[in-house]
């Protein structure tokens, strides 16, 4: 049986002998949760197919009560492509994990957000920020499945904006615009602390070796031809052919227009929840309103380099002309 709330009135049931998946839409632009599946399980060729096409039409999936392993993490993980290393600055969990980053709200590798210092404890959390993942890369992945290993009494929700949805209500001739644009993504800024903070120099090196790259500011879905918004405060560096005024400008009208609450879902965790979310065409934030360990575990899949209006950009700033 599979089940679709089209609005908050009326649920349409779709019964298919094919897939146990059941989907249960949240808002009225992205998010769904899916039960009937148990991921700890290998999944059928079958409801990897319905898990795939709710992924693509509401943008973030959810799954409650999974209480995933490293290793079925990664099993899940694998049934939607190629996995990439844990991230491009930090190593996996562990040798047998390489694929699962840690973001553990006590360990501050990453540097990214505000931390504030409570006698000898640490609170709050990083990636307090809206952003989508790794864009800072010539081929940001395609997906990020994150697990709920340890949460707070109360707050960590993370919440995920529909850029799809924010590109198709712009006024036109703001859509037209920025069909044409490309900006600059570059992970320096974000992580400038987990550079500075390491003795060894090894996180230096590797920042060093990252060069900025470009993206179109409108990206072509792949999957569904669909056009969205491909630009983030945390990653995005500025639109090129504009003063660092206008660049500004643009970006924060975007940005602004895109974490409207009609396009934002939001989800309370709870441990053993699992959220997939489609890095192509979401931003999210990790709220930071909470003093109590929060332990998530996410891997990412492998994306492509993202296509514009007018084709492939060249992502490496410094090989233009």
């Amino acid at each position: 049986m599979l089940t679709i709330l089209v609005n908050y009135r009326q649920t349409v049931e779709v019964t298919s002998p094919t897939t146990s998946c059941a989907v249960r839409r949240l808002t009225g632009t992205l998010g769904a949760e899916i039960s009937g599946v148990d991921l700890t399980q290998p999944l059928s060729s079958q409801d990897t197919a319905a898990i795939r096409e709710a992924l693509v039409r509401y943008r973030v999936v959810f799954f409650r009560d999974q209480h995933l392993t490293p290793t079925q993490q990664v099993a899940f993980a694998r049934n939607f492509g190629e996995l990439t290393p844990a991230h491009p600055l930090l190593g996996g969990l562990d040798e047998n994990h390489p694929e699962v980053l840690v973001l553990d709200s006590l360990d501050y590798k990453l540097g990214v957000g505000d931390v504030r210092n409570t006698g000898d404890k640490k609170t709050t959390s990083y990636n307090n920020r809206w952003h989508t993942d790794v864009t800072f890369s010539a081929a940001p992945p395609t997906a990020s499945i994150l697990a709920a290993k340890v949460i707070p009494s109360f707050g960590g929700d993370t919440l995920w904006c529909d850029l799809v949805n924010a590109y198709e209500t712009l006024a036109a001739p703001l859509r037209h615009l920025v069909d044409g644009l490309v900006a600059v993504h570059d992970a320096s800024g974000t992580f400038s602390r987990f550079r500075d903070e390491d003795k060894s120099g090894e996180n230096k090196q590797k920042l060093g070796n990252m060069s900025p790259v470009r993206h179109p500011v409108v990206r072509i879905h792949p999957e569904t031809g669909e056009r969205g918004l491909f630009v983030n405060p945390t990653f995005t560096a500025y639109i090129e052919n504009f003063s660092p005024e206008e660049s500004r400008a643009i970006l924060g009208l975007l940005y602004e227009h895109s974490i409207q609450p009609e396009r934002v879902v939001r989800w309370t965790w709870s441990e053993g929840d699992v959220a997939m979310w489609d890095n192509r065409s979401t931003a999210h934030y990790a709220a930071a309103d909470y003093t109590e360990p929060r332990l998530m575990h996410r891997i990412t899949v492998r994306g492509e380099r993202p296509f514009g209006t007018f084709g492939e950009v060249e992502p490496l700033v410094g090989s233009i002309a």
